[in-house]
């Protein structure tokens, strides 16, 4: 009999999140049945979505949502073979136990030289997010111009990069002039460091002084509320997300949009990766092939262990992390 390990929100966050909202408790898992794996983790993810989802899909005691990457150990499923790699759904737990139905197996062919991590990033939800946001939300086109905020993260990142390999010019925003150099060298055209500009208005002007036809949002807030201004005529606005406002307490009371959508007729549409799903195969297919050619670089920041969990999903909300913020186990 395997014993996991598992982080359980102990109580809602009111804020920002704490180490003491968290318990780590152990769970004793039953013995394989036919059908059914036991999985270890070996990578997990923590992501912005954990924050808004927590309150809305959670209960008091839950364990913590997220995916894995994990190792099949022991299978009595035909389907899956002992060794395999696999991504899963199932929160933040050492080990656990699947029939197969909610497993994804690592692309065939994965490179050895690339980290299985991957597929937690830049090959996973938020390079499918940045690939189907960018292709089909904001139908980018060659030769437009893409604003792209959060852009250090694991899917601005992305993003910038995917619209570069789409003929495009990129301006992007982050938190540090760690994080601006970042965007640099992997190809942003413009980049600049929200926190240290005196004007966020006249820095959009000044990085496209044409406007843009792209904005790929994961901010929401005051941010988005200026950028919407500095939009060309029919230009597209993908909404993946409003991390400036997740810890919020109060809801923050943000301008009226409705003159610059009507006046430059603009489309802004909100979005979840998981809709698009029925093509996962065929996003991850590309995000991989950009990666082993060289065109899609990443960054990923890795806390080790396991007990260090809602330390390594506190830094994250703090923006603590360049690319995909990643826990070894």
């Amino acid at each position: 009999m395997v014993t996991a390990k598992v982080w359980v929100m102990k109580k809602h966050f009111e804020g920002f999140p704490q180490t003491s909202d968290f318990e780590m408790k152990q769970e004793e898992l039953a013995n394989l049945k036919d059908g059914e794996l036991l999985l270890e983790s070996v990578f997990l993810s923590v992501d912005p979505y954990m924050r808004p989802y927590s309150k809305r899909d959670m209960k008091e005691g839950d364990v913590m949502i997220g995916t894995q990457v994990a190792r099949i150990v022991e299978s009595k499923n035909p389907a899956f073979a002992a060794g395999a790699f696999v991504v899963a759904n199932k929160g933040w737990r050492t080990h656990f136990i699947s029939d197969g139905t909610d497993l994804n197996l690592l692309p065939a062919g994965w490179p050895e030289s690339l980290p299985r991590s991957l597929a937690l990033g830049t090959v996973g939800m938020p390079g499918l997010t940045a690939y189907f946001g960018l292709f089909e939300v904001c139908k980018m086109k060659p030769g437009e111009t893409v604003l792209v905020n959060a852009a250090a993260g694991a899917v601005g990142s992305v993003v910038g990069q995917l619209a570069k390999i789409g003929g495009c010019k990129v301006v992007g925003c982050a938190g540090s002039d760690s994080k601006v150099a970042y965007l640099k060298k992997i190809g942003f055209d413009e980049a600049f460091n929200y926190k240290t500009i005196t004007s966020l208005d006249e820095t959009l002007r000044k990085a496209s002084p044409d406007g843009y036809d792209c904005f790929f949002d994961n901010v929401g807030g005051e941010f988005a509320a200026i950028a919407i201004n500095h939009m060309k005529k029919y230009g597209r606005i993908a909404v993946c997300g409003a991390i400036s406002q997740y810890n919020d307490t109060v809801p923050q009371k943000g301008p009226y949009i409705q003159f610059p959508m009507i006046f430059n007729e603009l489309s802004m549409k909100g979005f979840i990766v998981t809709s698009w799903y029925n093509r996962r195969e065929e996003g991850v297919k590309a995000l991989l092939k950009w990666v082993v050619e060289g065109k899609l670089k990443y960054h990923e920041q890795v806390t080790e262990r396991f007990e260090n969990m809602p330390a390594a999903f506190i830094g994250m909300l703090k923006g603590e992390n360049i690319g995909k913020a990643i826990v070894k186990v």
